[in-house]
């Protein structure tokens, strides 16, 4: 008899920019993921998420269609995952509510990443920001995910849906089963400036969808080596940014030859930087191409996300069937 698949979720915001950071260090392991036999994967974009941020509603529905474009140039089968929105779901708010009834208070108040974007919105601290790592549970327990690929930032996220899963299945009767990090060796991509996390609102990324000059401009102001300040001082490659990056967007010989080059000062980081800049466009040509392809074309990128939320809402309604009944709703 065959054991049941692994069911996995992940998901991403459409922020208006899919960036090099997500495609290293997230989509490239989706992609794993569906072509890895007994995975069933539930991809989600997250846009009630989004909301939690200081936005302009005139843009979301095009920053989803970006998105879902980048998404599939990248490489995401939809016919191997349920690639769909999230409030195209309304049964993830539904159990994000019933979930907030077993959710420690104090929890809530120990996730960093609600200090870290307090921080980088003072002006919008809202409640949204305080409960979403509950909404993230939901959108992880609604579909019994027992796998969730996650990089270091959200492992504390993760840990606590594991929590509300124990307090929940202790309290209302096994429901849902504790679900279990998929860690990779996918890398954690610094901004530009080689210090924070690359993200859209702190204008220190670059997009898959890149214009070729914009990002040959972008590479030149991008950190490297900070003991060398002169071509002729002598590197440490596994330390510089621009050497970091030619790992995964260069040829073998490229990157060979720009790690010595800094490493015995015959080579400077704008030469570094230029190099870059040429295998990365090379490297990114081919998504760009296909998600303007797909942008072209939103009524089949509607069609995609229909049919991703058709197949997540089965999953979903199935569920919520077995939540009301469990928490003594009058049917």
């Amino acid at each position: 008899m065959d054991s049941p698949p692994e069911i996995v979720l992940s998901g991403i915001q459409p922020t208006g920019g899919f960036h090099i950071g997500n495609y290293l260090g997230a989509v490239q392991n989706w992609v794993r993921l569906t072509e890895t036999p007994g995975y069933r994967c539930f991809f989600c974009i997250v846009d009630l998420h989004a909301l939690t941020q200081d936005y302009q509603p005139g843009d979301l529905p095009g920053r989803v269609v970006e998105m879902t474009a980048d998404l599939l140039a990248s490489g995401l089968d939809p016919e191997r995952a349920s690639l769909f929105v999230q409030s195209h779901v309304p049964e993830h708010a539904e159990l994000a509510w019933a979930l907030a009834t077993v959710t420690p208070f104090g929890e809530l108040g120990r996730m960093t990443q609600f200090k870290d974007k307090s921080e980088h919105q003072p002006e919008n601290i809202n409640a949204g920001l305080f409960t979403y790592p509950i909404l993230m549970a939901a959108d992880i327990l609604l579909y019994k995910a027992t796998r969730v690929p996650v990089g270091h930032d959200q492992v504390q996220h993760l840990e606590l849906t594991r929590e509300i899963a124990r307090r929940w299945n202790a309290r209302f009767g096994e429901t849902f089963p504790e679900p279990q990090p998929i860690h990779t060796q996918a890398p954690k991509i610094l901004g530009l400036d080689g210090k924070q996390k690359m993200s859209k609102s702190l204008g220190n990324t670059i997009l898959v969808s890149e214009e070729p000059e914009a990002i040959k401009k972008k590479l030149l102001s991008a950190y490297t080596d900070e003991t060398r300040l002169r071509k002729s001082d002598f590197g440490h490659p596994d330390k510089c940014y621009v050497c970091g990056l030619h790992n995964y967007f260069s040829p073998a010989d490229v990157t060979a030859r720009h790690h010595e080059g800094c490493a015995t000062a015959t080579l400077g980081c704008v030469d570094s930087k230029r190099a870059l800049a040429e295998s990365m466009i090379a490297y990114l040509a081919p998504i760009r191409e296909r998600s303007l392809a797909l942008r072209a074309h939103p009524e089949r990128i509607r069609e995609i996300l229909q049919a991703g939320a058709a197949s997540a809402r089965s999953v979903a309604i199935e569920t919520m069937s077995d939540v009301r009944e469990r928490l003594g709703l009058y049917r």
